[in-house]
């Protein structure tokens, strides 16, 4: 290429201005806006959640929530899109639901009954921990020297709650042997993340043949067909007369948040931002549980919540700090997956 074309052609080429890096900064920062806002809303219902158990039964009130989510999604119900999937992925949805939906729902519902929702936060935190351990000893996965100081102080964190007579605030002190209550029920959502790590590694499997939101829609769906038997009972011959208007309105809230709010933010959110940058964001949970607890149940911390609060985030915080010393616009997420989404 002649020099003069050669100059002209370099002339031309668009080169990053300041205001370009500027704007993705700035696009970057938005959708990280919109992850604090999906953790938010996840910490948030650990409280809702035991405000509206208070006055409906957890069984009615599992099984409503699925019935809303079901109805939410109906438009992802196409009978030829559900035809073409095959029997493994309905295999494996299958226990994704189980365990994710079912599962979960029950032992968070449960859990929530009788420990705090400051406890309930920060044991729900440790999802991100779980997994990394669960991913280790199911897929031989390898675990870095970051991630195993992050295990060991979500295991602190917990230890500490459980110790400390299962960290049980205001509301559980009422009940007969508070401290055994709230340690059960501290153990049912540990049970909980369990089964939700679960459902994230199996959900890998999938995620390259379906949609998320189909995921979600179809987990769903197996979701209410199994929690039925259970709540159908309590659904024919509870008195909806005796629960004050503004709880249906949370329980309406609860369900549309849990299941298509917060999934639509932080995939929203999870497409424009690093994945290792999006894990700091999960330490919103644990803050917005202890507030909701707080503010609305007259909770009251004590050193216990302080204590496991700080190991969670430090090991949150340990986990996710690589990427975040990294240079934001040139270490964008792999694209596939999440783009059908939203």
């Amino acid at each position: 290429m002649p020099r003069a074309t050669r100059n002209r052609a370099e002339r031309i080429a668009p080169t990053p201005t300041p205001q370009a890096s500027t704007s993705a900064s700035r696009n970057v920062s938005l959708h990280a806006l919109l992850l604090i806002a999906a953790m938010a809303l996840v910490g948030s219902n650990v409280g809702l959640g035991k405000s509206i158990i208070a006055e409906v039964p957890v069984l009615l009130f599992a099984l409503l929530r699925f019935i809303i989510a079901i109805v939410c999604l109906a438009p992802w119900y196409r009978p030829a899109r559900m035809r073409a999937v095959s029997r493994a992925e309905w295999r494996n949805l299958f226990l994704m639901a189980f365990f994710g939906t079912f599962g979960f729902t029950l032992l968070m519902l449960g859990g929530v009954r009788l420990t705090s929702a400051m406890a309930a936060g920060v044991i729900t935190s440790t999802i991100p921990a779980t997994v990394a351990v669960l991913s280790w000893l199911l897929l031989r996965e390898t675990l870095s020297r970051r991630t195993v100081a992050s295990v060991l102080l979500a295991v602190a964190g917990i230890a500490v709650l459980n110790v400390a007579r299962g960290g049980d605030g205001h509301g559980v002190e009422s009940m007969g042997n508070a401290g055994t209550h709230a340690l059960l029920g501290n153990l049912m959502i540990l049970g909980a993340v369990v089964c939700e790590s679960i459902y994230v590694i199996l959900s890998r499997r999938l995620s390259q043949s379906l949609a998320a939101i189909e995921i979600c829609a179809y987990t769903h769906l197996i979701g209410g067909l199994l929690m039925l038997p259970l709540g159908i009972v309590p659904l024919l011959s509870f008195d909806a007369a005796t629960v004050s208007p503004h709880v249906w309105a949370q329980l309406v809230w609860y369900a549309l948040s849990a299941s298509i709010f917060s999934f639509w933010l932080w995939m929203k959110g999870i497409r424009h931002v690093p994945a290792q940058l999006a894990g700091v964001f999960t330490s919103v949970l644990p803050i917005a549980a202890a507030v909701y607890g707080i503010v609305f149940l007259g909770e009251r911390p004590g050193w216990a919540h302080g204590v496991a609060l700080g190991c969670v985030l430090a090991g949150i915080a340990i986990a996710s700090w690589p990427a975040t010393a990294e240079t934001i616009g040139s270490n964008r997420p792999p694209r596939g997956g999440t783009e059908n989404v939203g």
